[in-house]
Parts: C-alpha cells; sequence; structure tokens
C-alpha cells in the first residue's frame, strides 16, 4: 500500500485489480476544495488506458517494481532491445509498453527500466537529451518580423521538433524528454 505521494511516472499501481502503469499525472491544487492528483494510466500486457483522480492523501495500491539501468541497443519493427548493464542481457520491449517515450530513443541511450515479474513494464529517460541536428532549414530574412521565431527541424535519430531559427544542420542541441521541446545547445 502507498499514497498519493507515491505517484510518478512509470509508477506501478493495482487498480480494480489490474496492474496499470502512470504515463503521465498532474497535481491540482484549486483555490476552494482538495488537491488532487490527475492520472493517465495504461493497463501492463493490455491496450486499456483510463485516466483516473485521486485525492490527496488517499491511499492506492502501488505495486514494487525494480529499477534497472538499461541501455537502448536498436529497434527492429515494434521491438525495441535494450541491454542490462549489470547483467549485458538484452531484453525487448513493445512500442505498446514505451508508449511517448519511443521518438525520443537513440543509440547508446541510457535508461532506467521499471521491471515487475522480469519484464518491462516502463521506462524513464533522462529529461535532456543530446541529440545532432540532421536537417534545419536556413532561416529566411522576416521570419523573426512575422512572429514566427521557430522551424521545424530533424534530428539524428529522425525524431522533428520546433526550435530557433538561428540552429543549423550538424548543431548539438538538446531535447526535453517531458515536453518535447528545444532544450538549448549542448554545452560539450
Amino acid at each position: 500500500m502507498g499514497d498519493t505521494t507515491d505517484i510518478k511516472k512509470g509508477a506501478v499501481i493495482r487498480h480494480n485489480g489490474q496492474l496499470f502503469v502512470v504515463t503521465s499525472f498532474s497535481f491540482v491544487n484549486p483555490g476552494k476544495g482538495q488537491a488532487f492528483f490527475k492520472c493517465k494510466l495504461k493497463s501492463i500486457g493490455g491496450d486499456k488506458g483510463m485516466e483516473i483522480t485521486y485525492k490527496s492523501g488517499e491511499t492506492l495500491d502501488s505495486v514494487h517494481v525494480q529499477n534497472q539501468n538499461m541501455q537502448y541497443l536498436y529497434s527492429s519493427g515494434d521491438l525495441y532491445s535494450f541491454m542490462n548493464q549489470d547483467t549485458y542481457e538484452t531484453v525487448d520491449v513493445s512500442r505498446d509498453i514505451l508508449g511517448d517515450d519511443a521518438p525520443y530513443l537513440k543509440e547508446g541511450l541510457d535508461v532506467i527500466a521499471s521491471m515487475h515479474e522480469e519484464n518491462v513494464v516502463a521506462i524513464q529517460l533522462p529529461k535532456k537529451i543530446k541529440y545532432i541536428v540532421k536537417s534545419a532549414p536556413p532561416a529566411v530574412k522576416g521570419d523573426s518580423s512575422s512572429g514566427n521565431v521557430t522551424k521545424e527541424i530533424e534530428l539524428d535519430n529522425g525524431l522533428k521538433i520546433q526550435a530557433p531559427i538561428f540552429i543549423k544542420d550538424g548543431e548539438e542541441i538538446l531535447v526535453n524528454t517531458e515536453t518535447g521541446e528545444y532544450g538549448g545547445r549542448s554545452q560539450e
């Protein structure tokens, strides 16, 4: 058993006898009334997803998971291969489990995998990941006067994001994995 302080992305909870992974959550503190957590849950081993609200301090049936350091290797269709950095064993994870985190993966990326009964149920990405800009159209004179100060760029893993107009091909940038937004130039 646990309470709402245990809610975080990747946490596993039991609801109505089924196991769910928290895919996202937000804390809401209205001016009047009790604060609450709005959670998006995804069923483990199924496609079923749902939204649920927990009052702040409410008890919930949290399930213990083990966190393992893993490194992303490659993908083949809808399967993504990770290597356990302690045992060097390879584990395949379906795209359904990765959900919105899949587009951020790139070879050699270190992640934390949440394991339940020897199965990966969720991964935790670093907050910011470094990418190389593969394609960035040149800025056109007058772009900034129209209020259009961003452009779509493509990164080395195929991910497309909005970035400032001064970003060029070959630059190393950071991407915030929680928001999917440009996070600045890499300092290295």
